[in-house]
C-alpha cells in the first residue's frame, strides 16, 4: 500500500458524526483523478449530521502532486474556512484541515500495512475461544446492547461495499473506547504459514488522530488470525513502550500497547478481518506490566463484540453475494424458477423431467412490413420490437409462467415446470388475454412504439419434457415435446382463421369449467387436419369478457357453434344461413364462410367433417 495514498476524515461536534474515506485516484496516469462530492444529498458523500452543509456542497480531487483541491459549488450555501480564512478553492496538504459548518475535513494518509521482520520483541501472543466467548456475558451489557440493536440497520443501509467499511470502521471506534484505530484487512494468500510472509491488503482504516505516522496493522497478526480462524490478541511488553528502546517489529507506532485482529468467517469476506489497535488503560496504581497481565481479561468484551460485528458483517455480505448472483439469474430464470432453486438444489430443479404443461406461443404479427418500410432505422425498430417482446414476456412472469424461448418476433412461455400448477391453463389464458389486450390498446395509438403492430396466440396443455435442454455449447430451460408444436401451430392458424388466440381442446376444457365468463369465454371454431399432421385437431378460440375488447354476445358464440355443428353433419345450407345470423364484427366466421361458398353450400366429396388447412 502506498504510504502517499490520502484519506479525507469528516468530523463533526460529536464522536459518532464522523467517517475517513479513500480519495479516488486517476484509473491511468495521463487522466485526471475523478471527484467527490461533500454534502447531503444520496451519492454524495453525506455529511448528514450538519445541517449548515448544503445538499451538494463542494468538490474534492486528488491532483497529481499528491495534494487535494477543494472547490465550493454553487450550491454550496455556507462558506468553506481554510487557516481561518474563507475560500472558495484551494488545495490542502497533508495534515491540514477546512471547515465547513460544524464539520473539520482532514487530510491524512492511508497506513501501510507492517511487513514484520524475523525477530519480533516483547510480544506477548493470546487466542481467544470462540465458544468460550460466547459463553461469556458482557460486563457492559446496556451500552453493548445500544450499539448492537443499532448496528444491522446501520450496516445495512449501506448502499456499496465502501460504504459498508467506512461505517463498521465507525462502529467498532465508537464501541471501543481505548481504540486508537480500526482497519479491515484482507490477507491475500490464507494459506501462507504466517511467519513467512504474504501480501495483506488494507480495505478500509480509520482512527481517532489525523495524525499522518498513526498506528499502522500487523501483516503478522492478520495472517495468524485468518489462518487459525480465532481471534488473536498481541500484546507489547513496556520495553517496546513509548520509545524505550526495546522496539518491535509489530508496529510502527511507539503509542500502541495492544491489537487484536477478528477473521471474518463467510466465503463472501475470504481472508478478510477487523484489526483494532490501542493502549492500555492503567487505574489505580497498577503497574504497566500488571495491566498487560490484565489485558486479556479486560479486552475480552471489545473482543466479543468486535467477532459478532465481524458476523454481522459477513452475513450481511454473503446476502448481498447472493442478490447479486440471483439478480444475474433472473434474466435467464423466471421468477417461478428462481423460487424453485431457492429451496432446492440446481441440479434437482433444472433436470429435464415429463411434466404436464401448457404452452403459449406468441407471434408479433406487422413485423415484415414494419421492417421493410423503415429499413433506414432498423435500431428504432429494433427498440419497438423489443417493447412488444417485453409486454409478452412480462405477462407470461406475472403468472408465474417461464419464457422458454424466443424466435425472432415470438416468444414461447409456459406453465406446469419447475412447480406442478394444477390451474396451469388458465394461467396461460389470463396472460394471452393480457397480452392481446394491451397490443390492442397500443395498436390505436398514435406515435406509440407497438403502434401498427398486433399479435397472434396459440395455447396448447399437454405432457413434455421440460428442463435444461440443449448440447454442451448451449443450454437453455425450455420445454420440448408434441404439445409444444401444437401450440405453435395454432399460433400459426390465427392469421387464416382471423381469430387472436386459438387454444386445444384440453385447454378449452378447463376454461369451460374453471375460468368465469367475466374472465374469458370459450367456443369451438372448426375442425382442421393442419399441414403436415396425421389426426385432425379441434380447435377453439379463446375470448374476453363480452365487452370492448370482444362485441360478441354470448348468443353469438352459440350461434356459431350451431353454424358449426351443421356444417360438421354437411347440412352446409343450414350452416351457411346461421352464420350470416352472427355479426359481421366477428372475422372469424368469415373463413367458415367461405370455405361454405367456394363448394358452393355443397360438401365435396368423402366429406368427414374436416377441413385440411393448406400449407403457409
Amino acid at each position: 500500500m502506498d504510504r502517499s495514498m490520502p484519506d479525507l476524515i469528516a468530523q463533526g461536534p460529536r464522536m459518532s458524526d464522523r467517517w475517513r474515506r479513500a480519495l479516488p485516484v486517476a484509473n491511468e496516469a495521463d487522466q485526471p483523478a475523478p471527484s467527490v462530492c461533500l454534502g447531503r444529498a444520496e451519492g454524495t458523500w453525506q455529511i448528514d449530521w450538519d445541517d449548515r452543509i448544503s445538499r451538494r456542497h463542494a468538490l474534492v480531487t486528488l491532483q497529481s502532486d499528491g495534494k487535494v483541491l477543494i472547490e465550493r459549488l454553487e450550491s454550496g450555501r455556507n462558506p468553506i474556512f481554510h487557516s481561518g480564512q474563507r475560500r472558495d478553492r484551494f488545495t490542502l496538504g497533508a495534515g491540514e484541515h477546512f471547515v465547513i459548518g460544524r464539520t473539520t475535513f482532514t487530510l491524512a494518509q492511508r497506513p501501510v500495512v507492517n511487513a514484520d521482520s524475523a525477530e519480533p520483541l516483547g510480544v506477548t501472543e493470546h487466542a481467544f475461544d470462540r465458544a468460550a466467548l460466547r459463553r461469556q456475558g458482557f460486563r457492559d451489557a446496556a451500552r453493548r446492547i445500544d450499539v448492537l440493536s443499532r448496528l444491522p440497520d446501520l450496516i445495512a443501509g449501506s448502499s456499496t461495499d465502501t460504504e459498508l467499511l467506512v461505517r463498521v470502521a465507525g462502529v467498532l471506534l465508537q464501541a471501543t473506547p481505548d481504540a486508537s484505530a480500526v482497519a479491515i484487512l484482507q490477507v491475500l494468500d490464507q494459506d501462507a504459514d504466517p511467519d513467512d510472509g504474504g501480501a495483506v491488503d488494507v480495505l478500509h482504516y480509520d482512527s481517532r488522530s489525523a495524525d499522518s505516522q498513526g498506528p499502522n496493522p500487523s501483516a503478522r497478526l492478520a495472517r495468524r488470525a485468518v489462518r487459525s480462524g480465532e481471534s488473536v490478541l498481541h500484546l507489547w511488553g513496556s520495553g517496546s513502550r513509548r520509545g524505550s528502546g526495546g522496539g518491535t517489529a509489530y508496529t510502527a507506532s511507539e503509542d500502541v500497547d495492544w491489537a487484536f485482529c477478528v477473521p471474518i468467517r463467510s466465503d463472501a469476506c475470504r481472508g478478510w478481518a477487523l484489526y483494532i489497535t490501542g493502549q492500555l488503560g492503567i487505574h489505580g496504581g497498577a503497574s504497566l506490566e500488571q495491566s498487560l497481565q490484565a489485558a486479556p481479561t479486560d479486552l475480552q468484551d471489545d473482543v466479543k463484540f468486535t467477532e459478532l460485528v465481524a458476523t454481522t458483517l459477513g452475513n450481511l455480505r454473503q446476502v448481498r453475494s447472493l442478490q447479486r448472483r440471483q439478480a444475474g439469474l433472473r434474466r435467464f430464470f423466471a421468477p417461478v424458477v428462481m423460487e424453485a432453486l431457492a429451496t432446492r438444489d440446481a441440479d434437482e430443479v433444472l433436470e429435464p423431467r415429463e411434466a404436464d404443461v401448457s404452452v403459449l406461443f406468441c407471434d408479433l404479427r406487422g413485423f415484415s412490413r414494419r421492417s421493410e418500410e423503415a429499413s433506414d432505422q432498423l435500431l428504432d425498430l429494433l427498440t419497438r420490437v423489443s417493447e412488444a417482446l417485453g409486454v409478452m414476456t412480462r405477462h407470461i412472469l406475472d403468472r408465474d409462467g417461464v419464457v422458454g424461448d424466443f424466435h425472432g418476433d415470438a416468444a414461447m412461455g409456459f406453465w406446469g415446470w419447475p412447480l406442478d400448477q394444477d390451474d396451469a391453463p388458465g394461467r396461460a389464458c389470463r396472460a394471452a388475454i393480457a397480452i392481446n389486450e394491451e397490443f390492442l390498446t397500443a395498436a390505436t395509438g398514435a406515435n406509440r412504439p407497438m403502434s401498427g403492430f398486433r399479435c397472434g396466440i396459440g395455447i396448447a396443455t399437454g405432457r413434455a419434457v421440460a428442463g435444461r435442454i440443449g448440447t454442451i455449447d448451449q443450454v437453455k430451460v425450455t420445454a420440448f415435446g408434441p404439445v409444444v408444436n401444437l401450440a405453435s401451430r395454432l399460433e400459426g392458424m390465427t392469421r387464416p382463421l382471423s381469430a387472436e388466440i386459438l387454444i386445444d381442446e384440453a385447454t378449452a376444457d378447463f376454461v369451460r369449467h374453471s375460468l368465469p365468463p367475466s374472465v374469458a369465454r370459450v367456443r369451438r371454431l372448426l375442425r382442421v387436419r393442419p399441414a403436415g399432421f396425421q389426426a385432425a385437431i379441434d380447435v377453439c378460440q379463446l375470448l374476453p369478457p363480452a365487452g370492448p375488447q370482444s362485441p360478441l354476445a354470448d348468443a353469438d358464440l352459440l350461434r356459431y357453434e350451431a353454424a358449426l355443428d351443421a356444417l360438421i353433419l354437411g347440412r352446409w345450407d343450414e350452416a351457411f344461413a346461421a352464420l350470416h345470423e352472427v355479426p359481421a364484427a366477428d372475422r372469424a366466421k368469415d373463413f367458415l364462410t367461405a370455405t361454405i361458398a367456394r363448394h358452393g353450400r355443397v360438401p365435396p366429396p368423402g366429406w368427414d367433417g374436416v377441413i385440411d388447412l393448406p400449407k403457409g
